[in-house]
């Protein structure tokens, strides 16, 4: 098929390459020349646009246009730009994690136009292009089954790693679930580390477990392998600072617990423990101190 991918950075870049690899005709288009550029001259098949009427020149109708872009305003721009160069019939795909509030908006919008939506969940990050991509994706079905080559190029195969999930904005809702069961995970993950590093009479060596972990036990997984990996590299993690961002989907997945009244005690916490790592200094622990030594004279430690 021919498509256009509109944001060409790390994943979406990736995704061109894999796409190209699969056979398809890729149209790229980034807000900055370069990396379009870098991409024509490594790819064949691959067609630089520079901007978004040039996208939209180059496809036949109906026309598929697939965003990697930022969630938030970046994405809420660049589809208002596309659903006011794109044809009814046109297909426009959002990559990108978006709130699923917004997705569904949007597909409202776009449908008033005839412009046909779908939303797609990308998880695989920087492992996409070896690996294939999960896509979690939400819309029409006739569209979808339509985009079926396209999703089975980008997938681990061709049978398994995608499929359609359900209406408008089930991609990115499932999508943020995802990203907020990921958060639990890394939490427990990185907790029981620090406990055994912590055990110093066992003197034991984490790189060794983390590759004993991931032949045979029940919590083998890709996030114990990336682990694995990172500790052989860097046993210490010397250089490393313990912050950790958070790019929002775990803030609207805990958000969407208390609006439906469905416990996530693990995923909330693994949240708040990213909020935790980013504080120069803790109020609150300075309160608790404080409260310690009122009712029981304990001990407070001065600062420098």
């Amino acid at each position: 098929m021919k498509l256009a991918l509109v944001g060409l950075g790390k994943m979406g870049a990736n995704m061109a390459r894999r796409l190209v690899n699969g056979g398809h005709d890729v149209v790229g288009y980034n807000r900055s020349r370069g990396v379009t550029d870098e991409l024509a001259a490594e790819l064949h098949s691959f067609s630089p646009a520079y901007t978004l009427e040039e996208v939209v020149d180059q496809l036949a109708p109906p026309r598929i246009i697939w965003t990697m872009v930022p969630s938030g305003e970046a994405t809420e721009n660049t589809l208002l730009k596309l659903g006011g160069v794109a044809s009814p019939g046109d297909i426009l795909v959002d990559g990108g994690n978006s709130n699923y509030k917004d997705t569904i908006r949007r597909a409202g919008m776009l449908e008033e136009r005839r412009i046909h939506f779908v939303d797609a969940g990308v998880s695989g990050g920087i492992w996409g292009l070896k690996e294939g991509y999960s896509l979690m994706i939400g819309g029409d079905k006739e569209i979808i089954d339509y985009l079926t080559p396209i999703f089975a190029s980008l997938a681990p195969a061709a049978d398994r790693g995608w499929g359609r999930v359900g209406p408008h904005g089930s991609g990115h809702y499932v999508k943020m679930v995802h990203n907020g069961i990921e958060y639990g995970m890394m939490e427990a993950l990185a907790e029981g580390f620090e406990l055994m590093r912590a055990r110093q009479d066992f003197t034991l060596d984490l790189a060794n477990i983390a590759e004993i972990w991931r032949y045979g036990s029940v919590v083998r997984s890709w996030l114990l392998d990336l682990t694995a990996a990172a500790l052989a590299e860097n046993p210490e993690l010397r250089g490393i600072q313990g912050w950790v961002a958070d790019s929002g989907e775990g803030r609207w997945t805990a958000m969407d617990a208390i609006e439906q009244g469905v416990p996530a005690p693990v995923i909330t916490l693994s949240l708040f423990k990213r909020f935790e790592s980013r504080q120069e200094e803790s109020y609150s622990a300075k309160l608790l101190a404080a409260m310690r030594n009122q009712f029981g004279g304990h001990e407070i430690r001065k600062e420098d």
